[in-house]
């Protein structure tokens, strides 16, 4: 179980990380720089990005759910404030700030991708798609 959860988080990690991050390795700042000299595999790799994404935000909203998204920022957002006020975070450094940002995308998204397979765990019943059972219905 955990090591499906950890690649589910890995591989939002890394659609985040390619996306953006702030060092220069990103696709933002190679299409800003390759813009004019290379436009349709700009457009392409946005494309295929945005796909990735859709993907990945749909099954986090079909699984969690706008307010399990709002917990799951809350809990990483008061962690934060602990770290804060045990001194060992400077909101002043936007480098870090934008580091924890992209690491909090992260996990919300590997926790919808992951959370049918902790509710399995946990409850011991599936997760069903209402289209999943009128398709078996329909055949």
């Amino acid at each position: 179980m955990l090591k499906k959860m950890l690649i589910r988080w890995a591989a939002a990690l890394i659609l985040v990380m390619i996306t953006y991050n702030p060092t220069s390795f990103n696709y933002v700042n190679w299409a800003r720089a390759s813009y004019d000299a290379q436009l349709s595999v700009v457009i392409l790799l946005g494309l295929i990005l945005f796909v990735a994404y859709a993907i990945f935000v749909r099954a986090t909203l079909q699984s969690i759910g706008k307010i399990g998204i709002g917990l799951v920022v809350a809990v990483i957002a008061v962690l934060l404030w602990v770290l804060y006020d045990k001194g060992l975070l400077d909101p002043a450094n936007s480098t870090v700030m934008t580091w924890i940002g992209l690491v909090t995308l992260s996990f919300v998204l590997g926790i919808g991708l992951s959370w049918s397979i902790i509710r399995r765990r946990i409850s011991g019943q599936l997760d069903v798609r209402e289209s999943d059972v009128n398709d078996d219905v329909d055949e």
